[in-house]
């Protein structure tokens, strides 16, 4: 069963949002990672959601550039978390994207994230804090992470220093 579905509205925006689906790969959430579009295709992406949603998907993030609408077309949809994240695929440099996804309507929100692979990581992450709510196993892969992250930043900062940089 996968509990995170990964639209992207183009097959160009492939490879930004590449790093979403390893992230999760990486932290053993099955996931599905497809094309859909809120304009080209609305009944794809209607049926998409209606069938994920029947099958367990508790998470959909959604990745477009240009006009968005994506995210905001699956928040119509579900009341599962949807995350948005924006592309900048015009030469707007993500800005009108930005604004598509983080402006919905009340009632109908979109947790936006920052553009491009940046946003597609965190994407994954915010995905695997909200299933490990309920799930203590994944919470403990997710803190391991962080502690791998401390880690990294401490040997960088190791290989900086003089000798004896006391805190």
């Amino acid at each position: 069963m996968s509990k995170v579905a990964i639209f992207i509205g183009s097959v160009s925006d492939e490879a930004i949002m590449r790093p979403c689906s390893e992230t999760l790969a990486e932290l053993g959430i099955e996931h599905v990672f497809t094309v859909t579009s809120a304009h080209r295709t609305p009944e794809r992406t209607a049926r998409l959601v209606s069938d994920l949603e029947a099958a367990g998907c508790q998470v959909f993030i959604c990745a477009a550039g240009m006009a968005a609408h994506l995210a905001g077309a699956v928040a119509a949809k579900t009341i599962r978390p949807v995350l948005g994240v924006p592309l900048a695929a015009s030469a707007l440099g993500g800005m009108d994207a930005l604004l598509a996804t983080v402006q919905m309507p009340p009632g109908f929100p979109v947790g936006t994230l920052a553009l491009d692979k940046a946003g597609a990581k965190n994407a994954a992450y915010l995905a695997a804090q909200i299933l490990a709510l309920h799930d203590p196993a994944l919470a403990g892969k997710l803190a391991a992470v962080r502690e791998e992250f401390k880690a990294s930043v401490e040997k960088a900062a190791a290989g900086l220093e003089p000798t004896g940089l006391k805190e």
